[in-house]
């Protein structure tokens, strides 16, 4: 089986024959990122790695979109919307809500914590049970989740 970045690369040739500009150009920036990644590693990347970095694109578009609708610049956010679309499909599904609050349920069972005072244990226990399903969530929802479980 090939690696994420090998398919990646894969696709990249595919999306430059077939002339799919706005894919060519996803591909090549996420290869861009990997490719400094290793170089201030010094390392090739191992899936984990591969993966925070989509991620961080992903997050970065998330954020832009932000800002451009403030802005009134929907072209902006389509254009966004788009390239998410285009990098999502190298990442795994994202956990969803009744996930993340499962996880958020076991971290509270196994730290024994209450209180808003604890969040960041429960945070840090949610985190690692949804990395162990192979779920990635976004942080800001799974902060969320605590605090409507510890009433905050």
């Amino acid at each position: 089986m090939a690696t994420l970045m090998e398919r990646m690369a894969q696709d990249l040739t595919a999306a430059m024959r077939a002339r799919e500009e706005l894919r060519t150009s996803v591909l090549r920036m996420a290869k861009t990122a990997l490719t400094n990644k290793e170089i201030e590693k010094k390392a090739p990347l191992g899936e984990d790695e591969v993966l925070r970095v989509l991620q961080g694109m992903v997050k970065q578009r998330e954020d832009s979109i932000d800002q451009f609708g403030k802005g009134g610049r929907q072209d902006l956010v389509e254009q966004e919307r788009k390239e998410i679309a285009i990098l999502r499909v190298y990442l795994p599904a994202e956990a969803g809500d009744e996930e993340i609050a499962a996880a958020v349920d076991q971290a509270m069972r196994e730290t024994g914590c209450t209180s808003v005072k604890d969040m960041g244990k429960v945070m840090k226990g949610a985190q690692a049970a949804l990395k162990a399903m192979g779920k990635p969530a976004d942080g800001k929802r799974v902060s969320e989740a605590v605090r409507r479980k510890l009433g905050a």
